[in-house]
């Protein structure tokens, strides 16, 4: 080799590593971001399954502000409202009727996935949609009055007590029944109450001993006076996992006698578990799928997020989107005689 040629390499050399550094340091010069470019500009629907002015209309606006600044290329987040069998119009909506780009969310009753498992109505799966993560589970109660015969549900196996609960379709009424057949307990369950406002009235003048089901929400924000005055017993919460602000009180799971009954109240309790969880299309492209559920996660510890909630006296108790696909696969998978069974317990 020439000594020219020699002296020469270590001079492009060094030109190349100037060149990179600069690539570095310039502000300028940007990697390109695909999710960022696709979402930058445009409008993401959030389709809530209720109408206006509830709690899950609450939570989705509350929501979307915070979340649309961990998204990539920030879009535009629009709640809309589309109720319809609690949310299986907005499912179905999502799933059939939507680009499947990333830009259609739905937020839905936490019983959509089981009452699709059970054989309900709606165009959609609920297994194939793309679950973005849940931001707080549902808790809700089954209580008895303090004059209750009995106020627990073991006391409740040998003293019947009369439940109201609203339709047969709903954990009011399903739940104590599918207790006493896989229990032992003996809970009359009287239905026709149009929701917990209307049972809650019902118990406190002595129709009935107890509740089938009340958010527990609803009792801290409306009946402070039952938790103070000790009015009610709390017999069983609905789900599978004690609640994070009732750490001493039961799941109906945890009143099973059998795997077979521990894995039909697992089901018959999944919609809690979900909770207040948003998904999005079943198809959309896997790198738009993990860059929302990666915003999801972060939106969860804003603190300006953290701080609007605890101001409204909302909870946080978030499930990744990754967590929530295999809790709502799990309700999906439930062999075919364990549906059949559960299904009875929501007969007229």
């Amino acid at each position: 080799m020439r000594k020219a040629d020699s002296m020469e390499i270590p001079l492009i050399l060094r030109r190349l590593g100037c060149a990179f550094a600069a690539t570095l340091l310039c502000p300028t010069l940007v990697v390109a971001d695909p999710v960022a470019d696709f979402y930058r500009d445009k409008n993401i629907s959030l389709y809530v399954g209720f109408p206006p002015g509830g709690g899950y209309d609450l939570y989705a606006r509350v929501f979307a502000p915070h979340f649309t600044r961990h998204i990539p290329g920030n879009p535009l987040i629009v709640v809309k409202n589309m109720p319809g069998g609690v949310g299986v119009r907005a499912a179905g909506f999502i799933s059939t009727a939507t680009p499947q780009d990333g830009t259609s969310l739905g937020l839905f009753l936490d019983a959509t996935t089981l009452a699709k498992a059970l054989g309900g109505p709606g165009d959609f799966k609920p297994d194939t949609l793309t679950w973005i993560g849940r931001i707080v589970p549902t808790t809700t109660v089954s209580v008895a009055w303090h004059t209750s015969p009995a106020q627990s549900v073991e006391e409740a196996k040998s003293k019947e007590i009369v439940i109201g609960a609203s339709v047969a379709a709903s954990s009011s009424s399903f739940i104590p029944l599918a207790l006493n057949d896989l229990v032992g307990t003996k809970f009359k369950v009287v239905r026709g109450y149009q929701g917990s406002a209307s049972e809650a009235l019902a118990m406190e003048r002595g129709e009935v001993h107890a509740i089938g089901g009340i958010s527990w929400d609803v009792v801290q924000a409306s009946k402070r006076d039952w938790i103070a005055e000790n009015k009610i017993k709390i017999l069983y919460v609905h789900g599978t996992r004690r609640a994070k602000e009732l750490p001493d009180h039961p799941t109906i799971v945890e009143f099973a006698t059998s795997e077979k009954s521990r894995k039909i109240l697992a089901l018959l309790g999944s919609g809690p578990d979900i909770g207040r969880a948003i998904a999005a299309e079943p198809r959309i492209p896997p790198a738009r799928a993990a860059a929302l559920r990666r915003a999801f996660m972060a939106t969860m510890t804003d603190p300006a997020f953290v701080e609007e909630m605890q101001r409204r006296n909302l909870g946080i108790d978030a499930l990744s989107g990754e967590d929530v696909q295999k809790l709502v696969e799990s309700v999906v998978a439930t062999p075919q005689e364990l549906i059949d069974q559960a299904k009875g317990y929501l007969q007229p």
